[in-house]
């Protein structure tokens, strides 16, 4: 019962357009590590209107994939709030988490994640099963969801048969399939190289473009450049917050970008 007022207040405060879609107040997270403390998040102040484009930048151990565990509902602060469509959902129980992160937030991850002996269709469709989408739907889902990332032709192809972009490409269709209000991406070029890594910018900024509301996480200057503002973490402290000057398309950029040994569109 919880659980369903805690979607019922999200889905109602979901349609305040003059609230930030995330707030994060005076947010502290402590590590306790044997007899030591590890402070990784130190008093954070962070907002996010809907259909902005966020890029958290900062080096390793400077706060940043706490901060987007903590974004995600995988994990929870020690102390301090967290306000998604306007619901504290800082210290809700693992339950109405799980229920938060199933209906309102899409992952990409670095590592794609996929299911290995599945099609790229069955990985995409795997949100809808926890979701108890019926099955006519979520065939429909996945397929538009791979047709959006422009792999409509492939999904009857396992991960072995794509190439890495496609991989990844299949990772974001499979954040998309329970229609989230926010896409969550750690590190998603990552393992990427260059031409590629433009690729799934130029599909991120066109589902920004659309509505979609982005926070990626990266420790690279040419990848964070793509997003709309930069947020730049320090110490477990933001350090600084500012709009992404001159921002390229990724698009433009890519049909500039001499082809590789293999195309992967």
């Amino acid at each position: 019962m919880t659980t369903m007022l805690a979607e019922e207040q999200l889905t109602k405060t979901a349609n305040r357009k003059a609230d930030p879609v995330i707030r994060i107040q005076d947010v502290h997270r402590i590590y306790e590590l044997g007899e030591n403390k590890v402070h990784a998040l130190r008093g954070i102040n962070v907002e996010i209107e809907r259909g902005e484009f966020v890029a958290i930048m900062g080096s390793s151990g400077s706060g940043k994939s706490t901060l987007m565990n903590i974004l995600g509902c995988l994990d929870r602060p020690t102390s301090g709030d967290y306000f998604l469509d306007g619901v504290n959902v800082a210290q809700l129980p693992k339950r109405e988490l799980a229920a938060i992160r199933n209906r309102r937030l899409g992952f990409v991850f670095q590592g794609f994640n996929l299911l290995a002996r599945t099609t790229a269709l069955e990985n995409v469709e795997l949100p809808t099963l926890y979701a108890r989408v019926p099955t006519e739907e979520r065939l429909r889902r996945a397929t538009e969801a791979l047709n959006m990332v422009g792999l409509g032709e492939r999904l009857d192809h396992f991960p072995s048969q794509l190439s890495g972009g496609q991989q990844q490409r299949v990772a974001i269709a499979r954040a998309l399939v329970n229609k989230p209000s926010i896409l969550l991406a750690d590190e998603p070029t990552g393992n990427l190289d260059s031409r590629t890594s433009v690729e799934i910018m130029s599909i991120l900024q066109k589902l920004n473009d659309e509505g979609l509301t982005i926070v990626l996480v990266t420790h690279e200057p040419d990848v964070a450049q793509y997003a709309k503002r930069l947020v730049t973490f320090r110490d477990g402290r933001v350090q600084r917050v500012e709009p992404v000057a001159r921002r390229p398309r990724a698009a433009e950029v890519l049909a500039e970008m001499p082809l590789g040994e293999q195309d992967e569109l």
